[in-house]
């Protein structure tokens, strides 16, 4: 029944409307029983849906609006003031369908994603190509997308070349090459060219789905404020119907008691908050940015620390290696080849490098490992053919009491300072030589922190495993204000929390893979880039979906825009309340109006809130990079 009534609320509303109409004409024509009539059916046909909602909450011993209109329309009656009766019905009914309409459009970056989730999928069966729905994909087809077609599910290229358009996940707009090896998300659009995928990622397991299962989390999920103005809004509409009994106890004035019971509704008060959360957290996911909820967006509003990881945060984390230096009888090829060997045990982004050099410049580096350990922090041990290899970096060297010339100590210290790390490498317990790997810092790097001071942020710090003579180098050229070198993951921890327990309120972003530790630790966790998606999906507290500072700069915008909104909303709907109440008592606010600037008090906070969905910080061009390690 309660359903079948929701369904009907447009039309009753539309109904009620023209009864009063119609009413109003029978009284300008003389006819004033007829106007009593129609206006009584409006009435009576307008409460239907109010009085079941008021229903609805008294089984729930809830005092809702519904309730307070519902007391208000009875006294009406029993007065027989039936123009304000129908009226009060008429503008409740409409100004809650004009709420519901507008609140939609506050939820349009959901639904926006939602749209653009691809429903098939044309894979390769038995030889054949076989259009199907995208939830019957399996982790292992093979997928071909063409110009114009939408990647159904995570994974790699196997064959190929595109123009992809991540926009629905990382919320760049301008297209991205993508050839073989590389990875493809679910929601994002070939617009040029053709690719053949593996299926990785299927299902609800897609970045894509978990992106929209997160948004949708999110903007269900309260902030403080919000909690605390429902805990206040279910003593203050007690309250409300107490007082209107004392105003006509000491006034016996029933007209003047119902009219103060409506004027005081906590409409405005009640969606102000939650309204402006789900604008602003609509607004990051529409720009690639992940607010994983109200609290989150609560706390990130009064970050005033900033702490950065350097190698894949702060540079762009596509090191290149750039020079081999010998101090045995060794050639730089052979180096090179039994390094990549050993480097193949290790994830570390720097091992990784080494790896890649090697296959660029074509040497062969299949082969068995063995012995192979990876030491936190430093660097590995493994043993490649008939050699013992220790490749890391200084202190690695010193755990293992490895002799450095002072020849050498002397080229690293100054292939640091220009900017590089370097990697030493042991063969036999003797330095064979070292390796230069350098980075360069992102383009956009500068103008996102210096945007974040504009914010607010008192102090900016990098902590880096890196040496001391690179983090100088990125410190001095970004304007950080500390930086601390040669860290482990448990230093940067203790760091993290000696910056608490001084009374900061700090934001950690990294690569969420080596920082994984730092981020949960600090009070707001961020993580950027494809590099850490799957753990920052989980840990995180914001996901920067694209790899791009100036996003942070945004959701950290956008997260004193929105509580900034919520402030202005809660004030705005207080101060209407407050200036209604003392046009009551005075006798210039009357039930009509008094509900009609209650309606539009509710529409101004939520139009409010809809700024928010357009909310854009402007973007400044950007420094060409700066190579650094």
């Amino acid at each position: 029944m309660m359903a079948v009534i929701h369904k009907l609320k447009n039309q009753i509303t539309a109904g009620s409307g023209m009864l009063i109409v119609i009413g109003f004409l029978s009284g300008l024509l003389g006819n004033e029983q007829m106007e009593e009539a129609f206006l009584i059916t409006a009435t009576v046909i307008a409460s239907i849906p109010i009085f079941s909602k008021a229903y609805q909450a008294l089984r729930i011993k809830a005092f809702s609006i519904e309730l307070l209109v519902s007391i208000a329309v009875i006294g009406a009656m029993f007065i027989q003031e039936y123009t304000e009766s129908a009226v009060v019905t008429f503008l409740f009914l409409f100004g809650d369908l004009l709420e519901s309409r507008t609140l939609e459009k506050t939820r349009s970056s959901l639904k926006e994603l939602v749209d653009m989730a691809p429903q098939e999928a044309v894979v390769i069966q038995d030889g054949q190509q076989r259009t199907i729905p995208v939830e019957e994909v399996e982790v292992g087809d093979r997928i071909i997308i063409r110009s114009g077609g939408k990647v159904p599910v995570d994974g790699r290229i196997l064959s190929g070349k595109a123009l992809l358009n991540e926009s629905a996940v990382t919320g760049e707009s301008v297209p991205r090459s993508k050839t073989v090896h590389e990875k493809v998300f679910s929601g994002t659009m070939v617009d040029n060219g053709y690719i053949e995928m593996m299926a990785e990622k299927v299902g609800d397991d897609t970045t894509f789905a978990k992106m929209i299962e997160l948004v949708e989390e999110a903007q269900e999920s309260k902030t403080k404020t919000e909690k605390y103005l429902d805990r206040f809004s279910g003593i203050y509409t007690p309250a409300v119907v107490l007082l209107s009994l004392i105003v006509f106890a000491l006034t016996r004035d029933l007209h003047l008691a119902i009219t103060f019971l409506v004027v005081a509704c906590p409409g405005a008060l009640v969606i102000g908050a939650p309204v402006s959360n789900v604008a602003g957290i609509g607004n990051g996911a529409k720009n690639g940015v992940l607010v994983k909820g109200g609290e989150v967006m609560e706390r990130f509003a009064k970050v005033d620390t900033f702490v950065f990881d350097k190698t894949g945060t702060l540079t762009k984390g596509n090191p290149e290696v750039t020079d081999i230096k010998i101090f045995a009888q060794i050639d730089a090829e052979e180096l090179l080849r039994l390094a990549a060997r050993a480097e193949m045990i290790s994830e570390h982004h720097l091992g990784q490098t080494i790896v890649k050099g090697a296959k660029a410049r074509k040497i062969n580096i299949n082969g068995e490992v063995k012995n192979g350990e990876v030491v936190k922090g430093h660097g590995i041990r493994a043993d490649v053919e008939d050699h013992t290899l220790v490749v890391g970096n200084r202190k690695l060297m010193e755990l293992e009491n490895m002799s450095i010339s002072k020849e050498a100590l002397e080229y690293a210290v100054t292939r640091e300072k220009a900017g590089n790390t370097v990697i030493f490498a042991a063969i036999d317990g003797k330095l064979a030589g070292l390796i230069s790997i350098a980075d360069q810092i992102r383009e956009d790097a500068l103008n996102a922190l210096t945007e974040i001071r504009k914010n607010g942020v008192k102090k900016i710090v990098m902590l880096t495993g890196d040496n001391p003579h690179s983090a100088k180098l990125v410190a001095k050229q970004l304007g950080i204000d500390e930086y601390h070198a040669e860290l482990l993951p448990e230093d940067k921890v203790e760091y993290v929390k000696k910056l608490k327990t001084a009374g900061h309120v700090v934001a950690m972003a990294g690569d969420g893979i080596n920082d994984a530790p730092a981020i949960a630790t600090a009070d707001i966790g961020l993580a950027m880039g494809e590099s850490g998606t799957d753990i920052s999906m989980e840990t995180a507290d914001v996901v920067l979906m694209a790899d791009q500072l100036m996003q942070l700069s945004h959701a950290y915008s956008l997260s004193k825009a929105t509580i900034r909104n919520m402030k202005q909303n809660t004030f705005a709907a207080l101060s209407i309340v407050f200036v209604l109440l003392m046009g009551v008592l005075f006798n210039t606010v009357h039930l009509a109006s008094g509900m009609l600037i209650h309606e539009a008090s509710v529409l101004l906070v939520i139009l409010n809130a809809m700024r928010l969905m357009k909310f854009n910080p402007k973007n400044e061009t950007v420094e060409p990079g700066l190579q650094v390690a």
